[in-house]
């Protein structure tokens, strides 16, 4: 089989297309097919050594196939079954085995290329939502990075829950994009100080929550726009990461809580696992939420992929398929 393999961490040069065996499911996982692979700034701080990881190995940490084999002691899935998952890294490959702790059933409403694209930035949006900061109808929050994979779902969810949604973009094009997400004011950061368009659009009360992808360039400006006893939810740093700083700060801008969570942090039991992608995998099916695939690419060129993530100029999901 052909799969991406990582010998050392470095640029996008790194992501090689080498040739591997088909693995054989050990016990409590599944042998599947590959049939699409997200492409997720996860992968780029693998890649990277940002996270470490033993050398060599493949990246990609959600994908979307059926299973071809399964190993002892599986007893939920079967051969044939439609699968994704968003926690398990090696989705840069034709063939990966998994375990079924990782796995979760595919609608039948939901193809491989929206199962792969929904199931990390999807279930991120969920518990950036309902549980690090669970919205509801009268809150305020602004969205960075609105247009993005993960923004774009996260404004819908937002306004699912009844919340007054600000995005953030760095073109008009983007803007477009989080406006019909849903989004109630867009502020493009390239022309516009995205701290005084918020206190403009809050009468200068500021926000509930700040949801912050980007990290080392917006994190400590938008502490300006909190309310006092606010949040900042940093979930991300596709700028950087988030220099050290005086707790005190938090004091000083209004006794603010700040929180740095992770989906496997909130995904800790098989129930909460498939809690969350069943929502967002049902709501994709009924047509509640809206995925957008901006591109795909053949297996071989994942180190293309990577650039365009990294050049900040896509607006979507991007993914690889076999």
């Amino acid at each position: 089989m052909k799969l991406i393999q990582i010998s050392q961490t470095g640029g996008p040069e790194e992501l090689r297309l080498a040739d591997a065996d088909i693995p054989t499911p050990g016990p409590k996982h599944v042998l599947v097919r590959i049939g699409a692979a997200g492409v997720n700034f996860i992968d780029v701080y693998f890649r990277i050594g940002l996270y470490p990881a033993p050398l060599p190995f493949t990246p990609g940490n959600e994908g979307a196939g059926v299973i071809e084999a399964v190993g002892p002691d599986v007893t939920d899935f079967k051969v044939g079954d439609r699968v994704a998952w968003g926690m398990w890294r090696g989705s840069y490959a034709e063939y990966a085995a998994i375990p079924v702790a990782a796995l979760v059933h595919l609608p039948d409403s939901v193809d491989f290329e929206t199962g792969a694209a929904a199931m990390l930035q999807g279930m991120t949006a969920h518990y950036l939502s309902h549980s690090s900061f669970p919205l509801k109808k009268g809150d305020t929050c602004l969205i960075h990075a609105a247009a993005g994979g993960a923004g774009r779902l996260l404004v819908q969810m937002a306004k699912m829950l009844g919340a007054t949604v600000y995005g953030t973009a760095g073109t008009d094009e983007k803007a477009a994009i989080a406006k019909s997400a849903g989004a109630d004011e867009v502020i493009v950061y390239t022309r516009q100080d995205f701290v005084q368009e918020v206190k403009n659009l809050t009468g200068g009360k500021g926000v509930d929550v700040v949801y912050d992808s980007v990290g080392v360039d917006t994190f400590l400006k938008g502490l300006d726009i909190i309310r006092p006893r606010g949040m900042m939810v940093l979930f991300g740093q596709s700028s950087g990461a988030v220099p050290p700083f005086n707790p005190a700060l938090l004091n000083q801008k209004g006794s603010l809580f700040l929180t740095r969570p992770s989906l496997a942090h909130h995904c800790l039991t098989k129930e909460e696992l498939n809690g969350r992608a069943s929502d967002v995998l049902n709501w994709i099916g009924e047509g509640k939420l809206e995925l957008r695939i901006h591109k795909t690419y053949a297996l071989g060129d994942a180190a293309q992929a990577h650039k365009d993530l990294e050049g900040r100029g896509t607006a979507g999901k991007l993914l690889l398929v076999n």
